[in-house]
């Protein structure tokens, strides 16, 4: 059956579009569909917020695998982030190398703090002391366990002279509506 039973919902407004289940199914994997064929991804956007550039490390004094924690903006106590020279090519990744990336400390399933949580022997970022959910780092900060659904959001680093600086951040920090 493709029509509302108003009858039976008499809640709906009758001014409202009536959508059968049928059809928001058809529509969604329409939808999925869609966005999968080629030619078609360059139509999503991601999220991405720039900031006037903000040092916050020193090429020189960088080494691989030890962090350098910093927030970020610097007006926001809760959003920090985590910055790290990975030894091998990250994705976002800047230097000679393109293994220098930087990721927000909080957990995009419920916020949880990820800070002081870097594994350098997988490259990982976690697990969230919440739900148990890590991040690899040389993906995006894509997920590699745990609950959460989305990547982590990873900061635009630009190098200048011997000087790291993050420029803006790439996708939403969990509870922080203000820097999208």
């Amino acid at each position: 059956m493709d029509e509302c039973n108003l009858d039976k919902n008499e809640h709906l407004n009758n001014s409202a579009p009536c959508v059968s289940r049928r059809n928001f199914l058809l529509a969604g994997a329409s939808t999925f569909v869609l966005s999968t064929m080629p030619g078609m991804a360059h139509a999503f956007k991601l999220i991405v917020k720039e900031h006037s550039p903000l040092r916050v490390a020193s090429l020189s004094q960088l080494t691989e695998g030890n962090p350098v924690e910093f927030m970020f903006p610097l007006d926001n106590p809760m959003s920090s982030f985590t910055l790290v020279k990975l030894g091998e090519r990250g994705a976002g990744g800047v230097g000679k190398d393109q293994d220098i990336v930087a990721f927000s400390n909080l957990c995009t399933h419920m916020g949880g703090p990820l800070n002081g949580s870097y594994k350098a022997k997988h490259k990982v970022l976690g697990p969230c002391p919440l739900h148990l959910t890590t991040f690899d780092l040389t993906r995006h900060g894509m997920v590699v366990s745990g609950h959460a659904t989305q990547t982590l959001p990873q900061a635009r680093l630009e190098i200048m002279g011997d000087d790291v600086y993050i420029t803006g951040v790439m996708g939403l920090i969990y509870g922080q509506a203000g820097l999208i």
